[in-house]
C-alpha cells in the first residue's frame, strides 16, 4: 500500500462523556478525498479510522503495521473548526505508539492545525514530513517520490534535515498550489466511500449530530457527509476555516490572507449524492462553509436533489444575512430541513468587531421566522467571550437566543483557534493561549477560552455552560421539541442535559 490514511481516535478528550452517545462520529471527508485523489492517479491506498472503529491504540497500530504503507498520513480535521487542532490529542498518542512499535513508514500530518503552525508539528518526534495545505499536489509528488532524497525537491511538504545540537533541522520547502477551480473534478475527483469500514452495511459506524435527526438515535445512522465547494469568502476575527489554502510559508500568514471558494461542478456533486442514495444514506450534511452563498452553484445542486428524488434530511450553513427568503423553498422541497446561522453575538457592535465589519445589518429575528414560515428548522449558532464581550453583552446574547427559540443552538466559548487572526492578535497582545492541544476543545476538561478585555477565562466558560442548561432545559424550548419531534425526543433532550461536562478552569 502507498498511503495509508489515518483518523486517530480523540473522542473521549474532546466530548467527554458527551462521546459515548451523543456526539457525531462524522466520516472522515478528507480522508476521503485525498484517498480518491491518489487513487486516481494510480496509487494503492487504504483508509483507517480509529475513532469511527473506536480501537485502541494497540490495535491501530496492528492494524497500521498489517497494512504495510509506504506513507502513514495522519488526516486531522474534523466536525467543527477547532476539530484540526483538537485531532492532535489522539494523533501524537498514535503516532507515538508507531513510534514505538518500531514501524519505519514515515508519519506524515496534514490539516487545518497542521496548516496553521507547520513548524510547530514537524518539531513532535512523531512527525516526520507535513504537508503545508490541503496536500493534495503535494502528497501525489511524494508518493511518486522515494520518500528520501528526492524530498528537498516536493513543493509544498516540511521535513527533518540533519541533525544538530538542538535537534533535526526543520525544512519547508516553497509552497504548492492548491486545487484550482478548473481542476476540482479533475484532481479532487470523488470519494473513496469504499474504503470506510461499516459493521452490517455502508456507512453505519457514523452518526448524524444528534439534532440532525431530530433529537431521534434510531435516525442517526447510516450518515455521512459531503463539500460542494471549500473555503469561505469572509474573513471572521475568530475563524481559521481558510488556512488550508495558504500558499505562503510566512509565520505571520492566518486564514484571512487565503480566503476564497472552489466548487465541485452541480454533476460531480450529484454523482457523489447518488452513490450515497444508493448505500442507504438518507440523513446527509452539507459540509460547506457557506453553502447558501452562490445561487450559479448552489440552485442546480437543489434542482437535482428535487429531481432524483432523493429523499435526503440535509442541513446546510448560512449567515443570518446571506439568507435569501426566495429560494427557501427550493431548499425545503431538495431535502433541505435544517440551516445553520451563524448569528454568533447578540450584540450588534461586538458581532462587527469580530467580523471585520463584513455583516450586514439584517433583523434576526424577521431572518428566523422567515426560515421557519418555509418549514426549516434552525440551528442557532452563538460564541461567549469575544474580545469585547462583557456580563452584559454576553446576557444579551443569551437572551436572543431565549428568544429566538430555534431548534437548536451551539454555544460555544470563544477561542482563539490557530490559523485564526485572532490568534495571531492574542500573540501580539500576549494574551494567555492554551496550553495543551486538549484547551482548545470546546467541550473538554480541559477547555481555556480566550479571556476577554473584561473577563476571565473562567468566567467566560461558567456563563457559557451555565447558558447552555438554561437554554436546554427552558420549558418553552422543550416544549418545542415535543411540538415538532415528538414526546420521546424531548426526553432525549432532557437525557442529554443531565450529563455535565466537568471543567478544569472551575475546579472540577
Amino acid at each position: 500500500m502507498d498511503a495509508l490514511f489515518v483518523t486517530p481516535d480523540s473522542s473521549a478528550k474532546a466530548y467527554q462523556e458527551l462521546a459515548k452517545v451523543f456526539s457525531a462520529i462524522e466520516p472522515p471527508t478528507w480522508s476521503l478525498l485525498l484517498a480518491e485523489s491518489c487513487r486516481s492517479k494510480g496509487f494503492d491506498v487504504g483508509i483507517l479510522d480509529c475513532d469511527a472503529e473506536r480501537l485502541t491504540l494497540k490495535q491501530s497500530v496492528q492494524r497500521i503495521a498489517d497494512a504495510k504503507p509506504r506513507l502513514i498520513v495522519m488526516v486531522l480535521y474534523g466536525q467543527n473548526p477547532n476539530s484540526g487542532t483538537t485531532s492532535m490529542i489522539g494523533a501524537i498518542a498514535l503516532g507515538k505508539a508507531i513510534k514505538d512499535a518500531g514501524l519505519s513508514a514515515p508519519i506524515v500530518f496534514v490539516g487545518s492545525h497542521t496548516s496553521a503552525l507547520p513548524r510547530e508539528v514537524l518539531a513532535l518526534e512523531c512527525a516526520d514530513i507535513v504537508l503545508l495545505n490541503e496536500g493534495v499536489y503535494a502528497l501525489h509528488n511524494l508518493l511518486a517520490s522515494n520518500l528520501c532524497g528526492d524530498l528537498p525537491t516536493i513543493k509544498g511538504i516540511g521535513y527533518k534535515g540533519e541533525a544538530g545540537a538542538n535537534g533535526p533541522e526543520l525544512i519547508l520547502n516553497a509552497p504548492e498550489r492548491i486545487v484550482p477551480q478548473d481542476r476540482m473534478d479533475v484532481d479532487l475527483p470523488g470519494y473513496a466511500w469504499d474504503l470506510l469500514p461499516y459493521g452490517k452495511r455502508p456507512l453505519d459506524l457514523y452518526r448524524a449530530h444528534f439534532w440532525h435527526a431530530e433529537f431521534s438515535h434510531e435516525k442517526r445512522t447510516p450518515f455521512a457527509a459531503i463539500y460542494t465547494s471549500l473555503g469561505c469568502q469572509f474573513a471572521c476575527n475568530f475563524c481559521m476555516i481558510n488556512i488550508v489554502n495558504r500558499v505562503d510559508n510566512d509565520d505571520l500568514v492566518n486564514a484571512s490572507h487565503s480566503r476564497g471558494m472552489r466548487y465541485w461542478s452541480p454533476q460531480w456533486v450529484m454523482r457523489e449524492m447518488r452513490k450515497l442514495a444508493e448505500m442507504g444514506v438518507r440523513t446527509l450534511r452539507i459540509s460547506d462553509e457557506m453553502f447558501f452563498f452562490n445561487r450559479r452553484f448552489y440552485l442546480p445542486v437543489l434542482e437535482n436533489c428535487i429531481e432524483e428524488e432523493f429523499g435526503f434530511n440535509m442541513w446546510t450553513y448560512s449567515r443570518v444575512d446571506t439568507v435569501r427568503p426566495n429560494v427557501l423553498e427550493t431548499f425545503k422541497r431538495a431535502g433541505v430541513n435544517w440551516l445553520a446561522l451563524g448569528v454568533e453575538a447578540g450584540n450588534q457592535m461586538v458581532r462587527q468587531e469580530v467580523s471585520k465589519g463584513s455583516f450586514k445589518e439584517v433583523n434576526i429575528r424577521e431572518v428566523c421566522k422567515t426560515v421557519q414560515a418555509s418549514d426549516i428548522n434552525i440551528i442557532s449558532n452563538y460564541i461567549f467571550g469575544f474580545p469585547e464581550d462583557n456580563l452584559e453583552t454576553m446576557q444579551e446574547t443569551l437572551d436572543l437566543a431565549l428568544d429566538l427559540n430555534t431548534e437548536m443552538a451551539n454555544m460555544y466559548p470563544c477561542q482563539a483557534l490557530p490559523g485564526s487572526p485572532m490568534y495571531h492578535t492574542a500573540l501580539e497582545n500576549d494574551w494567555d493561549l492554551p496550553g495543551s492541544y486538549e484547551g482548545y476543545g470546546f467541550l473538554s476538561y480541559e477547555a481555556e477560552p480566550l479571556r476577554t478585555k473584561h473577563l476571565t477565562a473562567a468566567e467566560v466558560i461558567k456563563f457559557r455552560d451555565d447558558a447552555w442548561q438554561t437554554y436546554f432545559t427552558n420549558p418553552d424550548y422543550l416544549s418545542l421539541v415535543e411540538k415538532r419531534f415528538g414526546v420521546v425526543e424531548r426526553s432525549n433532550v432532557e437525557a442529554m442535559t443531565k450529563i455535565k461536562l466537568k471543567r478544569k478552569l472551575l475546579g472540577d
